[in-house]
C-alpha cells in the first residue's frame, strides 16, 4: 500500500538534501525538484482508484484520530496534490534554462543563488502538499506558514528593489493573515480542547454559534489573504509582476488555490456553516470585477496576468459560494483549468520578457512573427481563461453558469450577468494582447537588435510550455477524464458528516 505521507516526506527530504549535493556537484542541484514532484505525480496518480472507493487515513505516532496527528488523502486532497506535483514538475523543468548561475543581463538570476531557489522551491511546493493533506488544524498552519515563508524568499530571489519591495510587502500582509489564523487555532482549541478537524468539526455544535464565529472570521481572514481574496489581494500585483515567472506561475497556478482550499475547507468540514454562503457569492463577484477591471488598466504584461488571478479567484469563489453539488464541481475543475491556464501564460510570458527586454505590452509588438510557439500557447491560455471552446476554461464555466442557473431565482441571472460582464473584460484585455503580439506594429525590437530574426524560447522551456498547452486542450475535448474525479471532490466537500465518518469512524 502506497502511503500519502510519502507526498510530504519525500519532497522535505529533498530540499534539504539540496545544500548536501553541492559536495557531489553543483549541477546536481537543479534535477532535484523534478525527482520530488516526478515522485508525487505518480504517487497521487496511484491514489487516485483508492480514494475514490474510501478516504485513506494516515495516523502519526501509534495513536488514532483524535489523538494524534493524521493526514486525511480523500478526493479533494489527492486532486490538489495531483495538481501541485504536475504544475511543480512542468515548472521546474522550465526553471533548467531559466533559472541558472547567469549574468543578470540574461536572465536576472545572481552567480550562485541557485541552491537557494531550488531548496525554496521544493519546501513551498511541500507547504502546499501538506496543507491539502493534513487533518489537523495545527499543522494546517504549520505547512501553510512554509508555503508562504518560501513564497516572501522567492518573490524577492532576483534581488533587485522591485523584488524586495514587493516581497516585504508580501511578508507584512503575510505576517497579519498568519497570526490571524494562529489566533483563531488557539481559541478553537480552547473551545474543544483538540486539534483534529474532525474532531472540531463533530463538536461545532456543542457550543454557542457566538463563540465559534470569531474563530471563523479569522481563519477566513488569515487564509483569504493567501487566496487573494478583495480587499485582501494588496500583495499579489506586486509579488507576481516582481518574481521571476517561472515562481509566478506557482503562486498564481498553486498557492492562491490552496489558500482558497483552506478557506473551502475550513468553512464546509471544519464549521459546516451555510448561513453565510451567500455573502461569498457576494465576496466573489466583487473579487471578480475588481480583479478584471484592474487586468484591464495594466500596461506590464505580468501585473494583468496578476490581476487576472484576482477575478479568476472572485469566479471559483462565487461557485463555491452556491453550494451545489453543480457549483462546487464547477469551482474546482475552474481550480484546475486555472492553475494549467495561468501557469502556461506565466511560463510563456516570461522568456517574452526576456526577449523583448520590457514587461510592457506595448515592447511585444511582433513577437508573434518573432517567438511564433511561445506566442501561440500565450494564445492558447488566454482563450482558455476567457472561457472559450475547445479548452478547459470553457468547460468550468459552463458548469459554474449551469449551476447558477438551476437555483432558478432572478438574483441569479443578475449574478450570471456579472460573471459574463467580467468574462468580456476578461477577452477584452487578452484579445488586445494578442493583437500586439500579431497584429500591430512591426516585429518587436529584441535584445539582438536584428531585424526579422526568430528567437524562439529554449527547447527545454517549449517542452513544459506545450504539455501544459495539450493538456488544456485535451481536457477541454474529454471533460469526463476530469469530471468523473472532480464530482466526488464535491461531494466530499458538501458532505460534511461523512469526513467525520472517515476519520473518527
Amino acid at each position: 500500500m502506497v502511503n500519502p505521507i510519502l507526498l510530504i516526506a519525500v519532497p522535505l527530504g529533498l530540499a534539504f538534501a539540496i545544500p548536501l549535493s553541492g559536495f557531489i556537484s553543483k549541477k546536481i542541484e537543479k534535477y532535484i525538484p523534478l525527482v520530488g514532484m516526478s515522485f508525487n505525480l505518480v504517487i497521487s496518480l496511484l491514489l487516485i482508484p483508492r480514494v475514490l472507493e474510501h478516504p485513506i487515513i494516515v495516523s502519526i505516532g501509534g495513536w488514532k484520530p483524535p489523538f494524534c496527528i493524521n493526514l486525511v488523502a480523500g478526493p479533494v486532497s489527492i486532486l490538489f496534490s495531483l495538481i501541485i506535483a504536475l504544475v511543480g514538475l512542468l515548472v521546474s523543468v522550465y526553471a533548467l534554462d531559466y533559472i541558472h548561475p547567469a549574468p543578470a543581463s540574461r536572465s536576472g538570476v545572481k552567480e550562485g543563488a541557485t541552491e537557494k531557489y531550488h531548496m525554496l522551491y521544493l519546501l513551498l511546493l511541500t507547504g502546499a502538499t501538506g496543507v491539502v493533506l493534513t487533518g489537523d488544524i495545527f499543522n494546517l498552519f504549520v505547512f501553510f506558514e512554509i508555503l508562504c515563508i518560501s513564497s516572501y524568499a522567492l518573490v524577492a530571489y532576483i534581488g533587485d528593489k522591485a523584488g524586495i519591495e514587493s516581497a516585504v510587502k508580501y511578508l507584512i500582509q503575510g505576517a497579519v493573515g498568519s497570526s490571524l489564523v494562529l489566533v483563531g487555532v488557539g481559541i478553537l482549541y480552547g473551545l474543544f480542547g483538540t486539534l483534529n478537524m474532525a474532531d472540531i468539526a463533530a463538536n461545532i455544535d456543542s457550543v454557542s454559534s457566538i463563540s465559534i464565529f470569531v474563530p471563523l472570521v479569522l481563519l477566513i481572514t488569515g487564509f483569504g489573504v493567501e487566496a487573494a481574496i478583495f480587499p485582501l489581494n494588496a500583495w499579489l500585483p506586486d509579488a507576481h509582476s516582481s518574481a521571476p515567472s517561472s515562481i509566478s506561475a506557482i503562486l498564481s497556478g498553486i498557492a492562491i488555490e490552496v489558500g482558497l482550499y483552506a478557506v473551502a475547507r475550513v468553512v464546509f468540514t471544519l464549521f459546516g456553516i451555510s448561513s453565510i454562503l451567500f455573502f461569498f457569492v457576494f465576496l466573489g463577484l466583487l473579487t471578480l470585477l475588481v480583479g478584471e477591471m484592474s487586468a484591464f488598466a495594466q500596461g506590464n504584461i505580468k501585473r494583468m496576468l496578476a490581476f487576472s488571478s484576482i477575478g479568476q479567484i472572485g469566479l471559483i469563489l462565487f461557485a463555491l459560494g452556491m453550494a451545489s453539488s453543480y457549483s462546487v464541481s464547477g469551482g474546482i475543475f475552474q481550480i484546475l483549468s486555472h492553475g494549467l491556464g495561468k501557469a502556461l501564460l506565466f511560463l510563456a510570458a516570461g522568456y517574452m520578457v526576456l526577449r523583448s527586454g520590457s514587461m510592457d505590452i506595448s515592447s511585444m509588438e511582433g513577437m508573434g512573427e518573432r517567438m511564433p510557439l511561445t506566442s501561440f500557447a500565450f494564445v492558447v491560455g488566454a482563450l482558455s481563461l476567457v472561457g472559450l471552446p475547445p479548452f478547459a476554461g470553457f468547460v468550468s464555466k459552463f458548469l459554474i453558469i449551469r449551476a447558477a442557473l438551476a437555483k432558478q431565482e432572478i438574483i441569479f441571472i443578475v449574478f450570471i450577468g456579472i460573471v459574463l460582464l467580467g468574462t468580456v473584460i476578461e477577452g477584452t484585455y487578452f484579445f488586445r494582447v494578442i493583437q500586439v503580439l500579431y497584429f500591430k506594429g512591426a516585429p518587436g525590437h529584441l535584445n539582438t537588435g536584428v531585424p526579422g530574426k526568430k528567437e524562439e524560447s529554449p527547447f527545454i522551456a517549449l517542452v513544459p510550455i506545450f504539455i501544459l498547452m495539450i493538456l488544456i486542450v485535451v481536457i477541454g475535448i474529454y471533460p469526463d477524464l476530469v469530471t468523473r474525479f472532480i464530482y466526488p471532490c464535491a461531494s466530499e466537500l458538501l458532505n460534511k458528516m461523512e469526513y467525520i465518518r472517515s476519520v473518527l469512524g
